[in-house]
């Protein structure tokens, strides 16, 4: 076989491409969850490709690629058999391997999102490997490995269903048998909304998607030694972009009409259901099509996520499920509907029913396959060594739990976060030790001082909104206050917070981010003190803030040891 360094060189840049995506999606999931199990995620999203990889040397390449049935590849362990007939034209086998199995770890990471908060890593590890070993590579054999629905013409250019649908499916059985996190449903089965916490995190990993899509669709044409491969290229990178962009502007729309303000999360998931619908047809639509695809992408990611969590009440944190599962599933099907004869049948748009319905054929075939064995797969896996975390493991967050992570941001800190739980109280850890607080921990009393000789000190604690910080702080200073205490806080008062949306569910502030200013004076009177707080603090709406006046026993300044009145004052 004579070797092309240009195509050879194609697909091993794509084959770099979509292993980065790797750290897109641990972005991604990290961001869209709570930072109390950012290790595990990351931990998972790294040992998805690192178990995959040996797995898919060892057998998932032989099922998907091997001369056996239209059911089922060969059993070929570290593939040693002969692949001449199935490589691309000048792609060395194992250039042609590794753009394979950077696929296949895709397909298992997808489901660690929908998954994430609750499952067991070592559980995790197990039906990782049971992707990669058998349930991707038949569906992969009978689309992409000579199987019986590529006899059938079933199309999907680079993974819409063989990748994405396929991960989308075992995303949605799995959140299904876990269950919701602790505290996502009320005790009348109304959704709660629970917010990721670094949504940075989670656009970083959409532009890394976003970036690395162009070698996940771009490079599946396998080859640009020709006018037609290079045009294909050319049209796959177009419409996968276009694709995306018009999608996240549907949704930015779609949601500012619905929710009253822009959804950013939804927006962001909305460019993640554009690329995946568009990756089954990308050499095989228009450019209009592409663009019509994104309106309808933009649409069904915001109902799908309200559906499954709202209707259905499938938790899934990352919207993995509707992202992968939904928009793949109907980005294949509209492939049938849109495809224009450019590299396959004509589509129904142009009369191509047949075609049509091969792709609906293929779609629900490999969702039924997919569904029956990780069900099974689940099933074993909850029998024997467990899926799901304790409640109390839950609750501490699985860095601490499964990994012993005490806290993936040391040198960081980090928003308390409220634990709520549907119909009752979380479960409390168990205190261990037999000794009472008030034994384990000695009290030294405060010598007392002469009555008429101590100075009269008072600590003025200011709770008001982060905004109004600087504003007071320069008040503070014009009356001469010389130091202050500020910490971030969060709280509530009677009116319990703005009505807000995330990703289709209203936000229940009961704790609001406040900042909390202490000022213990002597000098200065108090009054000045209130008076110059409220002068600048006041707006006239609810949440303004509060100010507590306390009686302050003594104070010591460590740098001299001057107590009492001395210590306030701010001289060398």
């Amino acid at each position: 076989m004579t070797y092309s360094a240009v195509n050879t060189i194609w697909v091993l840049l794509g084959a770099a491409l979509v292993f980065f995506m790797q750290a897109g999606f641990s972005m991604c999931e990290a961001g869209f969850t709570r930072a109390k199990n950012t290790g595990n995620i990351l931990m998972k999203n790294l040992m998805d490709f690192c178990i995959g990889t040996p797995c898919f040397w060892l057998f998932g390449f032989g099922i998907m690629f091997g001369a056996g049935s239209a059911i089922l590849g060969g059993i070929d362990p570290m593939i040693r058999g002969d692949y001449s007939a199935i490589l691309p034209a000048g792609v060395p086998l194992w250039a042609f391997v590794i753009f394979q199995t950077v696929f296949c770890a895709t397909s298992a990471t997808i489901v660690s999102g929908s998954m994430a908060e609750r499952t067991k890593f070592s559980a995790y590890c197990l039906y990782s490997a049971a992707i990669s070993l058998f349930i991707y590579p038949i569906s992969g054999h009978w689309i992409w490995g000579g199987g019986w629905l590529s006899e059938l013409g079933f199309h999907d250019f680079a993974g819409s269903t063989c990748v994405h649908m396929v991960g989308g499916v075992c995303a949605l059985i799995g959140a299904w048998m876990l269950g919701p996190r602790i505290g996502k449903y009320d005790k009348d089965g109304n959704p709660r909304a629970i917010l990721g916490h670094n949504l940075t995190f989670a656009a970083l990993g959409v532009f890394i998607l976003w970036f690395c899509w162009f070698g996940f669709n771009g490079a599946s044409t396998v080859g640009m030694d020709t006018d037609e491969l290079m045009v294909s290229a050319g049209l796959v990178f177009f419409n996968t972009n276009l694709c995306a962009a018009v999608a996240c502007c549907t949704t930015l729309i779609f949601t500012w009409i619905r929710y009253k303000k822009p959804d950013v999360s939804m927006t962001y998931n909305a460019a993640l259901a554009g690329l995946v619908g568009i990756t089954a047809g990308g050499d095989a639509v228009e450019p209009w099509a592409a663009a019509v695809m994104g309106v309808v992408f933009g649409v069904v990611i915001v109902l799908s996520v309200e559906f499954f969590d709202q209707k259905a009440r499938i938790d899934d944190p990352v919207g993995a499920v509707s992202v992968h599962g939904v928009c793949g599933a109907l980005g294949t099907i509209l492939t049938g509907v849109f495809a224009s004869g450019i590299s396959t049948e004509k589509g129904l748009v142009y009369g191509g029913t047949h075609f049509f319905l091969v792709q609906l054929l293929g779609v629900v075939s490999v969702a039924v396959y997919v569904a029956a064995v990780i069900t099974v797969v689940f099933l074993i896996i909850r029998k024997t060594i467990g899926l799901r975390v304790t409640p109390e493991e839950e609750i501490a967050g699985l860095d601490i739990s499964e990994h012993g992570l005490l806290t993936a941001y040391a040198g960081f800190a980090t928003t308390p976060e409220e634990v709520l739980v549907a119909g009752e109280e979380a479960p409390v850890p168990a205190v261990s030790g037999d000794v009472p607080p008030a034994e384990a921990i000695p009290v030294k009393s405060v010598p007392a001082f002469a009555e008429g000789t101590r100075p009269k000190f008072t600590k003025v604690e200011i709770v008001c909104k982060e905004e109004k910080l600087y504003t007071l702080k320069a008040a503070m200073s014009e009356i001469g206050i010389t130091g202050m205490t500020v910490s971030h806080v969060m709280g509530y008062g009677l009116q319990k917070g703005k009505k807000e949306y995330y990703r289709g569910l209203t936000v229940e502030e009961t704790l609001l981010p406040k900042v909390q200013i202490d000022i213990v004076v002597s000098k200065v009177p108090v009054r000045s003190v209130i008076e110059a707080a409220k002068k600048v603090l006041y707006t006239g709406h609810i949440g303004d803030g509060k100010i507590f006046v306390y009686d302050v026993e003594n104070v010591v300044k460590v740098r001299t040891g001057e107590e009492g009145y001395d210590a306030l004052q701010d001289v060398e």
